[in-house]
């Protein structure tokens, strides 16, 4: 095996013990614990990262690519009508949501006091940001944008509506479904943005 191959396959391996563990245990795991449970020392995962908030930006993203977000946002993006594209990338989102929410839950509440988990957010919200403003533009072209909308301030509405942390507060503190939060979420983002058919 290539030194290579091996190097991919340990920074998988890492990527993947990272998410278990802070999953499991939260984001405030030391580099230590993480080299500890991926069986490796800590020096490997500095070599392959960096630091600590090289690995929590690589881990967020590993997490887009082993959901394949952005393939599954891609695809949204080329329905010729509008409400399914937006429906269909809400669908998308709010599926995701649920997998990433232990390890973003513990980065969004970190962020104040972490510089390293608000640039691992940051980096992850600013992609989500971008991609709904595409989704956004495109209903405009179509006409399916209400008036009263700029693509700016749509994009910004869809992404605070339908954040991690709304998801967490319907889910957690109003016992909401995800079912019910992906349902009831499309309905209003839908009647809010769209014009009537």
């Amino acid at each position: 095996m290539s030194s290579n191959v091996r190097g991919r396959k340990t920074k998988s391996e890492i990527l993947n013990s990272a998410w278990e563990l802070i999953s499991e245990k939260g984001a405030e795991v030391s580099v230590s614990q993480i080299a500890t449970d991926a069986g490796i020392s800590r020096q490997t995962i500095y070599l392959h990262f960096g630091s600590r908030g090289g690995l929590l930006v690589a881990l967020v993203r590993w997490a887009d690519q082993q959901f394949e977000i952005k393939d599954r946002f891609a695809t949204a993006l080329t329905l010729p009508n509008a409400k399914d594209r937006l429906t269909t990338t809400l669908h998308v989102w709010l599926e995701f949501v649920p997998k990433i929410f232990p390890v973003a839950k513990d980065l969004i509440r970190l962020r104040d006091t972490d510089a390293e988990a608000a640039a691992a957010w940051d980096d992850r919200m600013s992609d989500l940001r971008g991609w709904l403003l595409d989704l956004v533009c495109s209903l405009q072209r179509d006409g399916a944008l209400k008036d009263h909308w700029t693509p700016d301030q749509a994009a910004n509405f869809l992404w605070a509506q339908t954040s991690v942390q709304v998801w967490g507060l319907l889910t957690e503190d109003c016992d909401w479904s995800e079912a019910q939060v992906a349902e009831k979420l499309t309905l209003a983002v839908v009647d809010a943005l769209l014009v009537a058919d």
